[in-house]
């Protein structure tokens, strides 16, 4: 699929007022979706490890404990994945990872590579802290917006 290909599908998504157009072709699978679009995408997906929290307590159990607030624990903020892709938290399987637990980063820093349709995406923290969890492995499909990493903000 080329460029004009792919121009094409973003007239008919504008055209016809779509936020989501998924297209499979020949074995290659094209997901556009529009920025800024709250839709869960159609269909099941693999959302891979995120921070969930700490387990409820089972009803009755200890009910005078408000239950815990989903997403990052205070002080943290999520690293997000802007697209759908496979996880790489190295350029090449000989490097160092880009960052680990414990590293400094700044809004430039790469953390990792997302890549899609075999082009490699650099992901920036676009914050600044220490990152405190690594939510993937090397090679796991990731979704669009799935947390990475955690990040202690400071």
């Amino acid at each position: 699929m080329d460029h004009r290909e792919l121009k094409k599908l973003v007239q008919l998504m504008n055209d016809n007022e779509l936020v989501e157009l998924e297209i499979e072709q020949e074995g290659l699978r094209v997901c556009l979706r529009k920025a800024g679009s709250n839709v869960a995408p159609a269909g099941p997906a693999y959302m891979g490890p995120a921070y969930v929290g700490p387990p409820a307590a089972a009803p009755g159990a200890g009910a005078e404990e408000p239950e815990a607030p989903a997403g990052p624990p205070p002080g943290t903020k999520e690293i997000r994945s802007p697209m759908v892709g496979t996880f790489y938290r190295r350029p090449n399987p000989e490097a160092d990872p880009y960052v680990d637990v414990g590293d400094g980063v700044d809004p430039e820093t790469i953390v990792c590579i997302v890549e899609a349709m075999k082009v490699n995406n650099e992901i920036q923290a676009e914050m600044s802290g220490d990152v405190v969890e690594i939510l993937l492995e090397d090679g796991q499909p990731v979704e669009f917006d799935q947390p990475l990493f955690l990040v202690k903000v400071g």
